[in-house]
């Protein structure tokens, strides 16, 4: 089911379908993720006439994720957000912890907000980033989400995460605010093209570490006894 797989720091990057993937991996601490929302959003759009910008991969937005994705995905992780979960609320259990993103812009041809469903407890939580600032990410892949974004949203995980799995990987954001922040990642991309640019943005994020961020230490078996105590 892998094609490709390739690490880098505590990244671990799959090439294939997450579905065959998933089951394969064993249960990580959480998943954070933002997958198709069925919209068509990777359609073929003319750029002169509407202002869009073309992006090579088309066509992988006609249809969300099967039932059985989400299934997988709901097994893998004790911990999950979901970005996007108001296009499948009918697949999610109900929840009363949501994250909101307003992107400071209302009645734009696009979203005023985007949603995350997750499946801890908790308050609703917003952020409120500009659309505009979010495009100075460097926009790679049509419905990435900027960097700031997901790196507050692996921020609302609750205590003790140190793995984080995403099996929509596409241009790599959660693996760079992973390698950000410090935690361990996995993340699976069934294309190509933004399996690619994934791994050369993470490669970058860990190339150009963030020193004010401490890295989350690795657990340290302690002695049973003190120096020189006896049992």
């Amino acid at each position: 089911a892998i094609r490709k797989e390739v690490v880098i720091g505590e990244c671990r990057l799959l090439l294939g379908d997450c579905l065959e993937i998933l089951p394969t991996l064993g249960k990580v601490d959480a998943v954070v993720t933002d997958p198709p929302y069925g919209i068509n959003a990777a359609r073929d759009r003319s750029s002169e006439q509407w202002g869009w910008r073309d992006f090579p991969v088309t066509g992988w937005d006609k249809e969300r994720p099967s039932l059985e994705a989400f299934k997988a995905i709901l097994r893998s992780a004790k911990h999950h957000i979901i970005w996007g979960g108001n296009y499948f609320s009918d697949l999610l259990p109900a929840s009363d912890k949501w994250l909101v993103w307003d992107k400071c812009q209302s009645d734009f041809s696009l979203a005023d907000v985007e949603l995350a469903w997750c499946s801890f407890k908790g308050a609703a939580r917003r952020i409120n980033y500009p659309r505009s600032r979010a495009l100075q990410d460097g926009k790679v892949h049509h419905t990435q989400k900027a960097l700031e974004v997901m790196e507050w949203s692996l921020s609302q995980l609750p205590s003790g995460v140190r793995a984080v799995c995403d099996p929509y990987l596409g241009s790599g954001t959660t693996g760079v605010a992973c390698a950000k922040r410090g935690l361990a990642f996995i993340g699976i991309e069934v294309t190509d093209h933004y399996f690619d640019i994934a791994c050369a943005r993470i490669a970058k994020a860990y190339a150009q570490p963030d020193m004010f961020v401490e890295r989350v230490p690795e657990p340290v078996q302690q002695p049973l006894f003190a120096s020189g105590e006896a049992a």
